[in-house]
């Protein structure tokens, strides 16, 4: 019988090794070792981008992991992400926020979505002048480029620590696991060409280009249906993304490898499209010429109600 997580698929796929995924992993890892060993010789400019290349992949394969790919093994999956080269965000916190992400229900709420750029109206209105300021330019593209990643990390880092003091233990083990890897990376980075204070700025640009794809993949909507993306892009950063652009398949289908899901939304578009409201952007390129500049929505959530 189908499931929700079937229904309208044009294909079943085989509970065993997703080798496509596989391989991707050990191209990231070749980018890696040769932007951060190999190429900085040659060109130190190649190099910094070769290192931006894989950390975003990498990104992205964790994201692929935490969904239970490539192995049918979930610890086998995780072992592969469990070091973050990307430095920042350990990954059980990532796997953990991500997961209750997932709750379509709660998509935008300011507090119950973790992933939420949205805040409560109420909160809004206390803050100081400069801040708004400050949070109305992160909800340009631009900015969420700039200063996004600050921004983030600052309030995922703060949050993160008023659990653990709050005596959180899934918290504090998600930060006690990452730490070694973390040692591990400055370890191997001090040891290659790359300065480390260029391999911090590899990190945070990063983040950077991940914060494209994360910008808009959600909109307030009084319907939960609504609120999730569709950009039908075909270039660069939709490989980057391993088809995330493609969102509201990879939420209806979280369990569809990333080489698939292209495939289940050509032959199902227009149950997407009327899935998801019409929210739909036709590729990166348009999301850069309106939203470079211009907000793409308030920063206090348009539709929320506070208890």
């Amino acid at each position: 019988m189908a499931t929700r997580h079937t229904r309208h698929l044009p294909f079943t796929w085989p509970e065993a090794i997703e080798w496509p995924t596989v391989g991707l992993f050990a191209l990231c890892v070749a980018c890696w070792i040769g932007g951060v060993f190999l190429v900085g010789h040659v060109s130190g400019a190649i190099a910094f981008v070769l290192t931006v290349f894989s950390l975003v992949l990498h990104s992205s394969l964790t994201h692929e992991a935490l969904h239970g790919h490539p192995f049918p093994s979930r610890r086998a999956s995780e072992a592969l992400v469990l070091i973050n080269p990307g430095l920042f965000i350990p990954y059980l916190r990532f796997r953990d926020q991500h997961l209750a992400h997932h709750q379509d229900a709660r998509l935008t709420d300011p507090y119950d979505d973790p992933e939420s750029n949205y805040m409560d109206p109420a909160v809004w209105v206390g803050l100081a002048r400069p801040i708004q300021t400050l949070l109305q330019f992160n909800n340009t593209l631009l900015g969420r480029m700039l200063v996004g990643p600050a921004i983030g990390l600052w309030v995922f880092v703060r949050n993160d620590v008023r659990a653990m003091r709050g005596g959180d233990w899934q918290v504090t083990k998600g930060w006690l696991l990452h730490l070694p890897g973390l040692g591990l990376t400055l370890w191997v980075i001090n040891l290659s060409p790359m300065p480390i204070g260029l391999y911090l700025i590899a990190c945070y640009a990063a983040l950077s280009i991940l914060k494209i794809r994360t910008f808009l993949e959600h909109q307030a909507h009084e319907r939960a249906r609504g609120r999730t993306v569709i950009i039908e892009d075909r270039g660069l950063l939709a490989f980057l993304f391993l088809n995330n652009n493609l969102h509201v398949v990879h939420h209806v289908h979280p369990r569809v490898p990333w080489y698939r899901l292209r495939e289940v939304y050509t032959q199902n578009r227009d149950h997407y499209l009327q899935r998801n409201e019409g929210y739909l952007y036709r590729s990166y390129g348009e999301v850069l010429q309106r939203h470079l500049l211009k907000s793409k929505d308030p920063v206090a959530h348009p539709l929320w109600q506070s208890p």
